[in-house]
């Protein structure tokens, strides 16, 4: 069975975005040491995993060839497949995307029995919300910048669940950014 696994970028205090999606909160540009530790994470992957919002945004920026970002990135990005969760598409207006409806866990469960390489999702934060909810990800890689900011979309969804997690590594970059790897501890 393929692998799922989540990577975000975070706040010290735990939102992925501000409360009105800001994420200008974001620290780069990324040190040589992150992006190999980056690129060691997405080589496994063969499948990116959006929610529909996110997608919106995200594909055709990348398509774009977003400035700054090197061409073997931008690639990447472009060439690999990607899974939009969504309830309210039923065709993707995007080159090399998918939608995928209806339920969650059995589109997930789906996908997680293909063959292939690794699975990762992006968000957006609904997405992300429903997969650590519903106990969907094998692994969750925080990218935990050295900001706090207060308030905003939070990486965990509020409810009566606790989420155990074990670290399986931490580690500090050049930039600031600290990776956190966790896998979710299964009952």
């Amino acid at each position: 069975m393929r692998t799922f696994k989540l990577q975000v970028q975070t706040t010290a205090d735990g939102y992925m975005a501000g409360p009105n999606g800001e994420m200008d909160w974001v620290k780069g540009p990324w040190s040589d040491d992150l992006n190999a530790y980056v690129n060691a994470l997405t080589e496994p992957v063969d499948c990116i995993v959006l929610g529909r919002r996110l997608a919106e945004g995200f594909i055709p920026a990348w398509a774009a060839g977003p400035e700054g970002e090197d061409k073997e990135s931008i690639d990447w990005m472009n060439d690999t497949p990607k899974v939009v969760i969504s309830d309210t598409l039923t065709e993707s207006p995007w080159d090399n995307a998918t939608i995928a409806g209806g339920d969650l866990a059995q589109a997930v469960n789906r996908l997680k029995a293909q063959p292939g390489g690794d699975l990762i999702a992006y968000g957006g934060g609904t997405l992300v919300a429903s997969l650590i909810a519903q106990g969907l990800l094998d692994e969750l890689h925080l990218f935990v910048n050295p900001v706090a900011i207060g308030a905003g979309m939070p990486v965990f969804p509020a409810g009566d669940a606790y989420h155990r997690l074990r670290l399986v590594t931490a580690r500090p970059f050049e930039c600031g950014i600290t990776a956190l790897h966790f896998e979710p501890e299964r009952s």
